[in-house]
């Protein structure tokens, strides 16, 4: 990338400011603030967390659903010094618990939505925290929404001086903002000093803590912005639906719309009426999202009648986008979907079809720059694979992270010959264009033979009724284990499970045909949109 000198998130914010300081930076339903008065809040943000004792190694907690809370803190603990944990508003109260614990977390900055706070109070004392910062949402909306919200939903919130949490203190975010003084500048050595400590989902057990450099972070923006070639600094309108504690929505949504300029147009949640509504109001230009949103779009039936033109960009990621779901949203679109690849260890992405027109249809497009990526065999590790060859996915690259926070057993069986093992089995083709085939704790093992759910969940994709389609493995007393399936269909669709099994026998070698199909009015997903085969394996 033709970097002498790593930098990191902090670079590209002084450089948006500093470049485009009159611009737009956020969005909030329509209260909008430029780059330069962003800078100027996340430096008095900064400031006060530093008088709160914030300073280098500290971990911060940033509990916040998308809002301009999230973009100001995140940038101001690292401004301070500090380490940002970021937390799924979501997770249950073991889980927040876990968390906390786990990564030394002594202050969270947190929206006062009633069950956040609720569930932060009851486990402060257990947990270590030593001060929750109050944010109340109200204070970022326009004074018409605000005003609504207060009347409308005053019990969806809650008061500071109602939120009960021991020792805990509870400090209002304006508390932050009380000196004027700037903040106390921090020696930062980018390629070492952790950045962010992302949590993994926790699909394979206990969630670890990806140990993500400022240097790293820095490298995921650049490639990301190398490969969308055709974007206009300054000019650009980002649609980010995406949650930011996401590393999804962190690196390759808000790290990058920072890196151009861009315009961050928020939205804390996804519903498929409001974001159409809003692309069109807003005249937004660029989309990135999971699978799960553009089938969504599909099926809304009022698709058509918003205005959808000024998407110039469109980027999938998160989970792989099924090709019969693509070719309809590239119609609906009238242009390409960019499918990339990436994971949390990655600070975002690996690979990506980029938007110079180099894109290979079923793939996730070719490693970004400065990146390496091997395939290696799933028995030996140790022996690279050649083109057309299935094995594990392995990368090498300034993205990938340090390692797991206070797990250095697990952090060196991540790595192979110095190579980030993802766990995902796939193939390069002659072209170096990577192909996922599935993730390897998924694939099913039939009677010896390996039967891959991605295979299947695109061939029942390709079935006109079909919406979506999750397989998982569940044991069978013959074969050891067999595919289950589960779909929804779309709208003013009906079939039956025989149907779908007719319909696969086409498709798919008899070994690979599912052992039952159940058609369901919803599948389970993840805080991203993902479908969770974890939910469907523990049989929700």
């Amino acid at each position: 990338m033709g970097e002498t000198q790593p930098g990191g998130p902090l670079d590209l914010l002084d450089a948006a400011v500093a470049t485009h300081g009159a611009r737009p930076a956020i969005d909030f339903f329509g209260r909008r603030w430029s780059y330069a008065e962003l800078g100027a809040q996340v430096a008095r943000t900064a400031r006060g967390l530093q008088d709160l004792g914030v300073g280098p190694g500290v971990r911060v907690g940033l509990c916040l659903p998308n809002s301009p809370y999230s973009v100001i803190c995140y940038y101001a603990v690292l401004r301070a010094g500090g380490v940002v944990v970021n937390f799924n508003p979501l997770y249950v109260e073991r889980e927040l618990a876990q968390q906390i614990g786990d990564s030394g977390t002594t202050i969270m900055i947190a929206l006062d939505a009633a069950m956040i706070m609720r569930k932060l109070a009851a486990i402060a004392g257990m947990a270590g925290l030593r001060m929750i910062v109050h944010c109340p949402l109200a204070a970022m909306l326009p004074l018409g929404r605000a005003w609504l919200l207060r009347l409308l939903r005053r019990r969806d919130f809650i008061a500071r001086d109602a939120v009960r949490a021991g020792d805990c203190a509870v400090i209002p975010f304006r508390a932050l903002l009380t000196r004027d003084a700037p903040p106390d500048p921090v020696a930062i050595d980018p390629l070492h000093d952790v950045a962010v400590l992302q949590y993994t989902g926790g699909t394979t057990g206990v969630p670890k803590g990806a140990m993500l450099t400022h240097a790293a972070l820095h490298a995921g923006c650049a490639q990301t912005i190398q490969g969308l070639v055709g974007l206009e600094p300054g000019r650009e309108r980002a649609l980010i639906v995406m949650p930011l504690f996401h590393v999804f929505g962190m690196t390759v949504l808000m790290n990058t719309a920072v890196g151009i300029g861009a315009e961050m147009i928020l939205l804390p949640r996804f519903e498929v009426r409001q974001m159409l509504r809003v692309i069109a109001r807003r005249r937004a230009t660029v989309l990135s999202a999971v699978p799960t949103i553009y089938t969504a779009v599909l099926a809304a039936s009022e698709t058509r009648r918003y205005d959808l033109s000024s998407l110039r960009f469109r980027g999938s990621g998160g989970a792989p986008l099924p090709e019969e779901t693509q070719q309809r949203v590239e119609a609906l679109f009238a242009g390409p979907v960019l499918e990339g690849y990436g994971l949390t260890e990655t600070a975002g992405l690996v690979s990506m079809n980029t938007a110079d027109g180099h894109i290979r249809r079923g793939s996730v497009g070719r490693a970004l720059a400065a990146t390496v990526i091997e395939i290696r065999d799933l028995a030996d590790p140790t022996r690279l694979l050649p083109p057309g060859e299935r094995g594990e996915v392995c990368v090498r690259g300034p993205q990938v992270m340090a390692g797991y926070w206070q797990r250095p057993g697990e952090s060196a069986a991540a790595f192979v010959d110095g190579a980030l093992r993802t766990g995902d089995a796939g193939y390069l083709d002659a072209d170096g264009y990577l192909f996922l085939v599935d993730r390897i704790k998924d694939i099913v093992i039939c009677a010896g033979y390996n039967v891959y759910p991605r295979v299947l969940e695109e061939a029942l994709g390709r079935h006109p009724a079909v919406a979506e389609a999750a397989v998982i493995g569940r044991p069978d007393a013959y074969r050891g284990e067999a595919p289950v399936a589960f779909v929804t269909l779309r709208e003013g669709h009906t079939t039956t499970p025989a149907a779908l099994l007719d319909h696969l026998r086409d498709e798919v070698s008899k070994i690979e045909l599912p052992r039952e199909i159940e058609i369901r009015q919803s599948l389970p997903k993840t805080p991203i949109g993902k479908i969770s085969k974890a939910a469907l394996r523990e049989g929700h």
